[in-house]
């Protein structure tokens, strides 16, 4: 099937072909004519599978179609993202999508000063991507109005969830004038994330790709069972393989990033790490060089799992397993995307064992385990929790037990604590 069978205009048609696009992806496949309808659509697909292009094209046609040709033009829609990175990714592929048609987008994120954001609001804006703080923030300052919203886009709604964002999207909502079109994505679907659909979509269609499999296909899956203290050597020795060009490595913390940056920097391994801590510039830059492949490794927390996007990218490395499983699904497909192939390593110590059982029975498949490698995990039970000390009794006191004291004595104590 070619993107001339799903009736998109020829302005698009022709911003696809100069994008290089030939074949819709099944999600895009699916979605496209539905939302051409002006139906709601309940999205559930596997990140990396072209969703972006799934919502916007439909997006630019309808609204095309409906311009009047004014130059003091509304938000006519919207869509919400959870993070800065992914935000100005889709609107990148707005502006790709619809370079030939009379359509505006901008895009607005906190982390930076609001000035240039708010002057390119005040000018013709038909398409606004958004994360939730700002879009709030500027919204009570009276600079942005969703009355005149036409279609909203709810895009990665489970790490909206993660992340604490489900108020600010309820706030969100509840502006929106109630006849609209929304379009509701998710790469998971866990019950609260089901009953905000509910809540916002009419008569929807849903559109699933292989939702019993979370995993891209084309994703290679490897793991290596290995000590905590030998994460690095064993991160060295696969970083000296130069048939891997480009490796998007994970921590949980955005400390852990910095270390491993630094660790191989001095063995002259180029890295950038991109996290929380960092500005707003830095991230850009550091993301560029990536992209660029001016830097051949990356170092990221997980606030960047769904915010890069990156042509080709050969490896993810998740140096630490992490502790919700459904982020193991976002960070490796970052890889093997819109049918690319690619190839996802995790590192897992003693006491990250639960977390891959709970990431293993997410998928729904074990992990083939790689072995003979020089740093093999030696002891495979993780420590015992520390257990609490008990508080030393007060100078002058037994260490009798409270319930062997006479009661008026435990009822004075406690007046006095």
């Amino acid at each position: 099937m070619s993107f001339i069978s799903l009736n998109i205009a020829e302005p698009i048609l022709k911003s696809l072909s100069e994008e290089g696009y030939t074949h819709p992806t099944p999600i895009q496949t699916q979605a496209i004519p539905v939302a051409l309808k002006g139906t709601d659509i309940l999205g559930c697909a596997q990140t990396g599978t072209g969703k972006t292009a799934a919502f916007a094209i439909p997006i630019l046609q309808n609204l095309a179609a409906r311009t009047n040709g004014s130059q003091n033009r509304k938000i006519r829609s919207l869509i919400v993202t959870p993070t800065r990175e992914l935000a100005i990714q889709i609107d990148e592929s707005f502006q790709n999508y619809g370079r030939h048609t009379a359509l505006n987008s901008t895009v607005i994120f906190g982390g930076v000063n609001q000035k240039s954001q708010v002057k390119k609001l005040q000018r013709s804006t038909d398409i606004l991507t958004a994360t939730p703080g700002r879009l709030l923030d500027l919204m009570n300052q009276g600079y942005i109005s969703l009355k005149d919203i036409e279609i909203f886009v709810l895009d990665e709604a489970d790490r909206m969830l993660d992340m604490g964002f489900i108020h600010d999207v309820k706030k969100i909502i509840a502006a929106l004038p109630r006849k609209r079109q929304t379009l509701f994505f998710s790469a998971t679907m866990p019950t609260d994330i089901v009953k905000l659909a509910n809540s916002i979509l009419t008569n929807p269609v849903s559109v699933h790709v292989t939702p019993e499999s979370p995993t891209v296909d084309a994703i290679r899956q490897a793991l290596y069972y290995v000590d905590k203290g030998n994460k690095k050597n064993l991160l060295i020795d696969l970083l000296k393989d130069e048939a891997i060009k480009s490796a998007l490595v994970f921590t949980r913390t955005k400390h852990g990033a910095n270390k491993v940056v630094k660790l191989l920097k001095g063995v002259n391994i180029g890295a950038e790490a991109i996290h929380g801590n960092k500005s707003q510039a830095a991230r850009q830059l550091a993301l560029g060089n990536f992209k660029e492949q001016l830097t051949r490794v990356l170092v990221a927390t997980d606030i960047a799992a769904r915010g890069i996007d990156v042509d080709e990218l050969q490896y993810v490395i998740n140096y630490e397993i992490p502790n919700i499983p459904e982020t193991y699904v976002h960070r490796i497909g970052r890889t093997g995307r819109a049918g690319a192939n690619g190839t996802a390593l995790s590192f897992c110590d003693a006491q990250e064992k639960p977390y891959l059982h709970d990431i293993e029975k997410l998928i729904g498949k074990k992990i083939p385990v790689i072995d003979g490698h020089d740093y093999p995990l030696i002891d495979h039970n993780p420590p015992e929790p520390v257990k609490q000390q008990q508080r030393p009794p007060r100078p002058g006191r037994s260490n009798n037990s409270a319930a062997s004291k006479p009661a008026d004595k435990k009822r004075r104590w406690g007046r006095r604590r």
